[in-house]
């Protein structure tokens, strides 16, 4: 049996708060929006601020090559294995101010509550813990989304991806150093990876549950895909005559939802963004690209999900007499996290007196970039609902502590009992 006591680390909620107000003020507007893409001049300043609270509070600050902010603090000696544990600061547009954010500050409260309680019992840590503050992970302003994590973690080669442009044609590479964030620091990857999210859903309220794990998530595939057709005034021109790129996305969007529709609750697809060239009320659009997402937890739900919308795609060209073009394809496969980390979290929320409902991630976490490379879980807390990537997003601030109080409360064992009690050892899972 342990002897490490089985009461709750003491965080400081009002501290947490302090924090996320701070953290708010960083592109947020006063309806509850937040708009801090990633490598914008509000995604720097929250990221100078993350920069100065380390150094406040005795953190070590490195930056690796795709920008990754990393703040570690050493209480076992240079050697001991790492607890790595955060999410990411950037936004969507017109997004929610806890998507993200919560799991940064939620990390700082979680490892400096930690650090006070064994300096208060004079026990020795079992590991160091390192706070992450992810680039990109949203694919907002630069696709895919889970860039920095994908690339820390060895799935996304580096060059490639500091080449990744947004809209305006500004790559990765420029935007971190425009914002000062071309890093070149080595960062060795840290035994486990724990973050804290907002489900963004409403399974944990209309359960009347306060906290969930993500154990298993699903697979993306993404495309964007151009219909090419030909420019042409939309009085003058001819029906018949029309070479209509827009047209063709129509068809495709239909058919996309009802291509979900034949695989039940098993199948997610969506088109979140359109991009119009030349984008005029009176000229027939000569380019329309789309950026398509299908999202499955079965591999070969996806697949034939895939198959169903290039016939698709080949028949909208052909109903709007124009062509099409594949520009890019992302994948990314679905998968299970540690379980050895949702014990331990069940755990630590059972001695709270707190179900841990077990769910599915449709969405995307850095986590899961993370997943291949070292044992990760993400934690998730009611997010008012279910809104997410929207200005109503909400988190009270009673469930932001108590998200905060059990990532606080599985890093003291971790600390003090060592990796063992998370089946983490220095060999990965």
């Amino acid at each position: 049996m342990s002897d490490v006591p089985a009461s709750p680390t003491p965080i400081n909620a009002e501290r947490l708060q302090s924090l996320m107000e701070t953290v708010f003020t960083f592109g947020g507007g006063p309806d509850g929006s937040m708009n801090r893409q990633t490598l914008s001049r509000e995604d720097g300043l929250a990221r100078d601020w993350l920069g100065r609270w380390f150094a406040e509070n005795g953190f070590e600050q490195t930056i690796d090559p795709i920008g990754n902010q990393f703040g570690k603090l050493t209480l076992a000696g240079q050697n001991a294995p790492v607890i790595m544990v955060g999410s990411h600061l950037d936004s969507q547009p017109n997004g929610g101010r806890f998507d993200g954010a919560l799991g940064v500050v939620a990390a700082c409260e979680a490892v400096l509550s930690v650090q006070e309680r064994l300096k208060t019992e004079g026990r020795l840590s079992a590991c160091n813990f390192q706070i992450v503050n992810w680039t990109n992970e949203e694919g907002a302003r630069f696709q895919p989304s889970l860039l920095g994590s994908s690339v820390f973690a060895g799935e996304a080669d580096l060059e490639w991806a500091l080449d990744r442009a947004d809209g305006d044609g500004i790559s990765v590479r420029e935007g971190l150093k425009e914002t000062g964030y071309a890093g070149t620091d080595k960062v060795e990857r840290p035994k486990a990876l724990i973050e804290l999210h907002i489900e963004g859903d409403t399974t944990l309220c209309n359960a009347g549950e306060r906290f969930g794990i993500f154990t298993r998530f699903w697979g993306a595939t993404k495309y964007r895909l151009a219909f090419l057709g030909r420019q042409a005034h939309t009085g003058a021109t001819p029906m018949a005559d029309r070479k209509d790129a827009l047209l063709a996305a129509a068809y495709l969007i239909g058919d996309l939802k009802q291509i979900s529709t034949e695989h039940g609750l098993d199948l997610h697809t969506s088109v979140g963004r359109l991009e119009v060239f030349p984008n005029s009320p009176n000229v027939v659009p000569a380019e329309a690209v789309l950026f398509i997402e299908l999202r499955s937890a079965a591999p070969d739900i996806l697949a034939e999900a895939e198959r169903k919308m290039l016939i698709r795609i080949e028949e909208a060209a052909l109903k709007a007499g124009v062509t099409s073009q594949v520009r890019s394809i992302d994948r990314r496969k679905a998968g299970s996290f540690s379980q050895g980390l949702i014990a331990l979290a069940e755990d630590s929320a059972a001695r709270l007196g707190q179900t841990a409902r077990h769910l599915d991630t449709i969405g995307g976490h850095d986590a899961v970039a993370m997943s291949g490379a070292c044992p990760a879980v993400v934690l998730a807390v009611q997010s008012r609902g279910g809104v997410i990537h929207h200005p109503t997003e909400f988190t009270s601030p009673e469930d932001q502590a108590l998200g905060t109080q059990i990532l606080a409360d599985m890093l003291y064992k971790i600390a003090s009992e060592g990796l063992q009690v998370a089946h983490v050892s220095e060999a990965a899972e």
